[in-house]
């Protein structure tokens, strides 16, 4: 089969790799349909995970069933389905304590494109798929499905734990797709003031789309400031970090009111430590909450996305600016990592 990978730090291309075969007994392989390209494959190209060789990169894919070990039940081959980013096992003693995304280790959920082949390739191995696959309705087609792979489930994370309350105040730090779908989380769990913080007018233009009710535009005014005068000077209830840059993290807790929360779901890839401002942070005291998340799997909150999708509460596809073939995602994946000619989201289709 065709794979897309990381053949060295800051190298890809395409190989011919066989397509597995011995599958475990509760494993499955899906022939992929459509796909996103993400920022994280950039990074994790250009050195943030280390050296990998000939490593298929992508995790944000859906597809058609195509082999089922032994041992799984409740699908059939043919059966169209999603999977998320994290695929945690489910059954070690983090996964039993509630971070399935830290599944053995931490960061252990992340598999594709990490420790195993991702799903650039026209079939992929899904790992416990029992409780990894998630069936997609028929009314839902695969172009919207795909993005509860973890855009929707990273983005709506941030706003959970947010702790946003009823009526109360959050300001959302960067409109990429992450922070796009982390305003659009916070609207859905009742935010009564959504204030984004953006200075690109495409994702501004989005931003308010999903849900922003006021954006800071950082290039004109300092965020912090910005968001306190819309908020009396108070600050908000809750920041949430969707870059993974210093200055926005300091920034969010700064903006964050005493009391609130500060949810992180940004990739912070430089650097030893992330700065916490300490007038900001209340030298410590401010009763100021730090959260963080990566991307939460699962069979059961896949399906909560899609019901979201099929309900009409959200539909994401406005994020997808650019569409390619499989032979062209090399195309798609320099798009990504230079931001190029107003990029959101690629998509990738591949062939039937």
């Amino acid at each position: 089969m065709n794979a897309f990978v990381m053949k060295r730090i800051n190298e890809v291309g395409f190989m011919k790799k066989p397509v597995p075969t011995d599958l475990e007994p509760t494993a499955a392989l899906v022939k992929t349909t459509c796909a996103l390209v993400c920022t994280s494959d950039t990074h994790t190209v250009a050195g943030a995970l280390g050296e990998r060789e000939n490593l298929t990169i992508g995790h944000e894919a859906v597809g058609v069933v195509h082999r089922l070990g032994r041992a799984v039940r409740g699908y059939r081959e043919g059966d169209r389905v999603a999977v998320c980013a994290i695929t945690p096992d489910f059954h070690c003693v983090n996964c039993q304590r509630g971070y399935t995304s830290q599944c053995q280790e931490m960061l252990g959920g992340w598999k594709f494109a990490n420790i195993k082949d991702g799903v650039f390739a026209e079939y992929f191995h899904v790992n416990d798929a029992e409780a990894n696959l998630t069936p997609i309705p028929d009314d839902i087609p695969d172009e919207k499905a795909v993005y509860i792979c973890d855009m929707m489930s990273t983005g709506f994370v941030g706003a959970e734990h947010a702790r946003i309350p009823i009526g109360g105040t959050v300001a959302v730090f960067a409109q990429g797709p992450v922070g796009l779908m982390a305003t659009a989380g916070a609207r859905m769990l009742g935010a009564g003031l959504v204030i984004a913080v953006e200075s690109v007018p495409k994702r501004i233009e989005l931003a308010r789309h999903f849900g922003a009710d006021a954006v800071v535009d950082f290039s004109e005014v300092d965020p912090v400031e910005g968001i306190r005068r819309l908020t009396d000077g108070a600050g908000v209830d809750a920041s949430i970090e969707a870059l993974g840059r210093p200055e926005s993290f300091e920034a969010c807790v700064a903006a964050t009111r005493p009391g609130g929360t500060i949810s992180n779901i940004g990739y912070h890839g430089e650097g030893d430590v992330v700065p916490i401002p300490r007038l900001g942070w209340g030298a410590g005291m401010s009763d100021k909450t730090i959260r963080t998340a990566l991307c939460p799997g699962g069979k059961e909150r896949m399906g909560r996305l899609l019901r979201i999708l099929q309900t009409g509460r959200l539909d994401p596809t406005p994020m997808t600016t650019h569409t390619f073939d499989f032979d062209e995602v090399g195309t798609a994946f320099e798009l990504m990592r230079t931001k190029a000619d107003g990029v959101i989201k690629p998509l990738i289709r591949f062939p039937s």
